[in-house]
């Protein structure tokens, strides 16, 4: 697997330190476990950040470290590499088991989504595109990172395969088109709904969860 599309060094910093939503935690646990680069990126900043901490340890007020470990989110496990099976391992418990197991409800147009549990902060969600099938056109209120598991689709911005991961900010607009093959199935992950330029989109947004 050639991954050309890698997570920030912010996004990697801020997972090290477990101040992400979930939801955006999950998607950079599941690259991490696709991606060699990012998972040994990953590994300094977090071996950095422990030895900050060592170097600038002060004394702690009593119940300070449950004060500040009660405000973050929850945040997966180390993330190891992905195992056989569509999907990688830090998705497994949030789906039950692997690609047969996801509970798929159509949203139109032959594509599926599943949305997972994670904090208010942010949502995540599996699509299922078909080959070929474009998802409206649409831009954002706020980020977007979208992680390919299979397949691939292009946009306006560049072709996106299995373990790259799209980072879209609310300046992007695009009309993702899965390619021929194999059915494009990605984790998405965002902390503002989408801005659809088509009223039927916009229409069936609310009841989508979009």
């Amino acid at each position: 697997m050639t991954i050309r599309h890698h997570l920030s060094d912010q996004l990697l910093m801020a997972y090290a330190t477990g101040s992400l939503p979930e939801a955006f935690g999950l998607v950079v646990a599941t690259h991490v476990s696709m991606c060699d680069d990012c998972r040994a990126q990953l590994a300094t900043f977090e071996a950095v950040g422990g030895a900050v901490m060592q170097a600038e340890s002060v004394a702690m007020s009593e119940g300070a470290l449950a004060a500040t470990l009660a405000r973050l989110e929850p945040r997966e496990a180390a993330p190891t590499p992905r195992k056989a099976g569509v999907l990688p391992a830090p998705l497994l418990g949030y789906v039950g088991g692997d690609l047969a197991d996801v509970k798929w409800k159509s949203i139109g147009m032959g594509v599926r989504q599943a949305i997972l549990p994670t904090s208010k902060r942010a949502s995540a969600r599996l699509l299922y595109i078909p080959a070929g099938q474009a998802v409206p056109d649409h831009g954002h209120r706020g980020i977007e990172l979208t992680l390919v598991l299979q397949g691939a689709f292009r946009d306006a911005s560049d072709r996106f395969a299995a373990g790259d991961v799209e980072i879209a900010s609310e300046a992007m607009e695009h009309t993702p088109v899965a390619e021929a093959g194999l059915p494009c199935i990605c984790l998405a992950a965002t902390d503002a709904p989408l801005r659809f330029s088509g009223l039927i989109p916009r229409l069936m947004q609310p009841l989508f969860r979009i």
